[in-house]
């Protein structure tokens, strides 16, 4: 949302208020810093080892004065977060209208990814700007009848990514400090760069998502490196199984600037993370995504990555056929980028305020040539 944040900011005619809710507050600030956003509301809902439910309630309770106050003539949420959703049910229930950013991706399935899905559709039920990052997004809306204004837009997390890469490679001096943090790294190893941390893969699939790790930290040209999220049901396991192995770096999350840089440096990504199957692509890196289905098909059709699930021999099998092949890892890395350009902030200001402006035009799943771009507005 920064991106879009920063946008509004520079809107004429436009108050932005800005809420957080206070989860990962080192994490949250680190991001707030790089992008020069004060926030004006902090909920402070965030408790160890919450429990949905309890989040929910407390989210409530919080965001109900802050709407009281403020009495906005329209709310934005973005993606498919437990607050997201909270939040657009309580201006639902006071009236006011809801905008929703990255609106239309579908698994077609609750349970994948779980609850993000379910959030995703309920806000989308609620929106009446639907911003769409791709037409394979917008498509899913429209076969649901919804009431929003559908616009595809491109993904803001594309802009986060432009804004931050212009920053790196403009800046020598800024590319070393960043490095530094990553001396650790053996000379002559490739990265395996991992990220995990979806509820749905709790437990069993953690464990074999490690074990399969644990085999690839045997390979003498691989180096791991997994930032280990903050959440207890993450870092129990991969210490436990993954701290004491050669090769394997287990590091604390990083900030979005080192993160961008160390995809920069990446062989390969493996990950069930949402935003980097948008990221890295757009960066030329092969993805492999831990799941079974995912809400973001457009790269998997394009080729830039694949679904391998979480079994370990899978896992196992798909990564050393990305190291040992440098025609199919070339394959891969073609930098086909189907989520953005940019510029899609400044197509939401624009339909926010009734300019005129031109739709992100993205190719959908099905490879169908997009149609003629059109000029539009709304108000």
């Amino acid at each position: 949302m920064a991106p879009v944040v920063r946008q509004l900011a520079q809107a004429e005619g436009v108050n932005s208020v800005v809420c957080v809710t206070g989860q990962h507050r080192s994490m949250l600030q680190q991001v707030l810093d790089l992008f020069d956003i004060a926030p004006d509301h902090d909920l402070d809902v965030m408790l160890a080892n919450q429990t949905l439910n309890g989040l929910c309630a407390r989210l409530f309770d919080k965001i109900h004065p802050v709407l009281e106050s403020e009495r906005p003539d329209r709310i934005l949420v973005h993606g498919d977060t437990t607050t997201a959703t909270i939040a657009a049910m309580a201006a639902f229930h006071q009236r006011i209208p809801v905008a929703h950013v990255e609106a239309g991706l579908r698994t077609g399935n609750l349970s994948q990814p779980w609850p993000e899905e379910m959030n995703r559709r309920v806000v989308d039920v609620i929106g009446d700007y639907l911003f769409a990052p791709t037409r394979g997004a917008a498509e899913n809306l429209r076969g649901e009848n919804l009431s929003g204004h559908i616009i595809v837009t491109g993904n803001t997390v594309i802009d986060a990514l432009h804004m931050t890469i212009r920053r790196i490679n403009q800046s020598a001096e800024l590319q070393q400090d960043l490095d530094t943090a990553f001396a650790f790294l053996g000379s002559g190893r490739k990265i395996l760069l991992v990220t995990g941390h979806r509820r749905e893969n709790f437990g069993t699939g953690f464990a074999e998502v490690c074990e399969a790790l644990a085999t690839l930290s045997q390979r003498d040209d691989i180096d791991i490196v997994y930032p280990v999220h903050l959440n207890p049901n993450v870092r129990g396991p991969v210490q436990q199984m993954l701290a004491a192995l050669p090769n394997v770096h287990l590091i604390e999350p990083l900030d979005y600037l080192h993160f961008v840089r160390l995809m920069q440096h990446a062989h390969v990504v493996l990950t069930d993370s949402g935003g980097v199957q948008e990221e890295a692509p757009a960066l030329g890196k092969p993805v492999l995504v831990m799941r079974d289905v995912t809400e973001r098909p457009e790269a998997v059709a394009s080729g830039t990555v694949r679904l391998v699930g979480t079994g370990r021999e899978r896992i196992i099998a798909e990564v050393g056929q990305l190291f040992d092949s440098p025609q199919l890892h070339a394959e891969f890395s073609h930098k086909a980028n189907p989520y953005g350009d940019g510029e899609a902030a400044a197509r939401i200001a624009a339909a926010l305020t009734g300019k005129s402006f031109i739709e992100f035009q993205s190719y959908s799943v099905s490879h169908r040539k997009p149609p003629g771009q059109r000029d539009i507005s709304y108000s």
